[in-house]
C-alpha cells in the first residue's frame, strides 16, 4: 500500500484518507490542511475559519487584551478581531466615555470611581444608609482589621458629610492622610500646586493672588515689582520712590550715580532722583520746586 501522492510506502503503516485516496501525513498535510493564520503551522483537528484565514483555536485571540476567541466570539473593528468588551471599550474610547469594569457596558453619564477601576454608580449601595449611590458617592478606606478586599467602602455624599472627613479641592476626593488647608479649601499634600507650573508646594511657601496659589518665582513674575534699573523682578527688598521701585542696592542719584538708602535725602528732579549735593547745584528756583514736590511725594521704607 502506498501514497496516492508520492507513491511510497506508508511509515509504520499509517496514512490519512480522502475521498477514496490515501495519503501519507505530510502529503494530506502539504494538500488538505489548511495553515494558520498566526502561526504558520497546519491546523489538524478543530478549525477556526475568520478573518478571511484559518486559525488554531488556541491561535485566535483579541488584538487588545490578548484572551481567546474560538468560544467567546469575536467582533470586526477597524480590520482587527476584538473580544467583546474590548471592542465596547474602544468604541467608548472614540466617544469620550468609560465602560463599566462590571458590566462592561458604557456609561453614558459621569462614571463612579471605586477602587482603581469605573462603574455604572448604581451598581452600588452606601455602606452607612444602602441608598443607590450616584457618581457623587465618596471612597472611604476603611477601619484597621478589615479584610484585604474590604479596605475600601462607598457611601453617599450625606453618610460622608456626617464622618466630617476633608474633601480635596482638586480631585474631589477624600483625604485621609496629611490635609493642606489653603485658599478656604482642603487639600492632598500633592494637588496642591502652583497655578502656574503646577509643581506641589510640598510644605514650601506659598502666594495667594485672586484665589490661586502660587510659587514664589512665579508669583513675582506675575505679580511682583520690576526694577526701574535693571528690569528684573524683585525678589526681597523693594524700595519705591517716584511712582517706581528699585532693587535696594540700584537706587542711586540718577546725576551722579551715588548710591542711596531709606536714609538718604533725595528729590526729584524730571521724575528722578538727585542726591542732596546735586540738588545744592541747582538754581534756588528749581530747588524751591523739588521741595514742594518731595514734601508731596516722600520716599517710602524697604518693604
Amino acid at each position: 500500500m502506498i501514497c496516492a501522492q508520492c507513491f511510497r510506502p506508508f511509515p509504520d503503516g499509517i496514512f490519512y484518507e480522502f475521498e477514496g485516496y490515501k495519503y501519507c501525513e505530510h502529503d494530506f498535510h502539504v494538500l488538505f490542511a489548511p495553515c494558520c493564520g498566526k502561526c504558520g503551522e497546519f491546523v489538524i483537528g478543530r478549525v477556526i475559519k475568520a478573518m478571511n484565514a484559518n486559525w488554531h483555536p488556541a491561535c485566535f485571540r483579541c488584538e487588545e487584551c490578548n484572551g481567546e476567541l474560538a468560544d467567546a466570539g469575536f467582533i470586526k473593528c477597524q480590520g482587527r478581531a476584538l473580544c467583546h468588551t474590548c471592542n465596547a471599550r474602544v468604541k467608548a474610547g472614540a466617544l469620550g466615555k468609560h465602560i463599566c469594569h462590571q458590566c462592561h457596558g458604557v456609561i453614558d453619564d459621569k462614571p463612579l470611581r471605586f477602587r482603581g477601576e469605573v462603574y455604572h454608580p448604581y451598581h452600588f449601595n452606601c455602606t452607612a444608609c444602602g441608598i443607590e449611590l450616584n457618581s457623587d458617592a465618596r471612597e472611604v478606606r476603611s477601619r484597621p482589621g478589615y479584610a484585604a478586599n474590604e479596605m475600601n467602602e462607598l457611601y453617599c455624599l450625606r453618610c460622608h458629610d456626617k464622618m466630617g472627613i476633608p474633601i480635596c479641592g482638586a480631585c474631589h476626593r477624600p483625604i485621609e492622610e496629611r490635609v493642606v488647608t489653603a485658599l478656604g479649601k482642603h487639600w492632598h499634600v500633592e494637588h496642591f500646586v502652583c497655578a502656574k507650573c503646577e509643581k506641589p508646594f510640598l510644605g514650601h511657601r506659598h502666594y495667594e493672588k485672586k484665589g490661586l496659589a502660587y510659587c514664589e518665582t512665579h508669583y513675582h513674575q506675575l505679580f511682583g515689582n520690576l526694577c526701574f534699573v535693571c528690569n528684573q523682578v524683585i525678589a526681597g527688598d523693594v524700595f519705591t520712590a517716584l511712582n517706581k521701585a528699585w532693587c535696594v542696592h540700584h537706587f542711586a542719584c540718577a546725576f551722579c550715580d551715588q548710591k542711596m538708602n531709606q536714609k538718604t535725602k533725595f528729590f526729584e528732579f524730571d521724575l528722578k532722583p538727585a542726591c542732596k549735593k546735586c540738588y545744592d547745584k541747582f538754581p534756588q528756583e528749581l530747588k524751591k520746586r523739588m521741595r514742594r514736590m518731595y514734601d508731596s511725594n516722600p520716599k517710602r521704607i524697604p518693604a
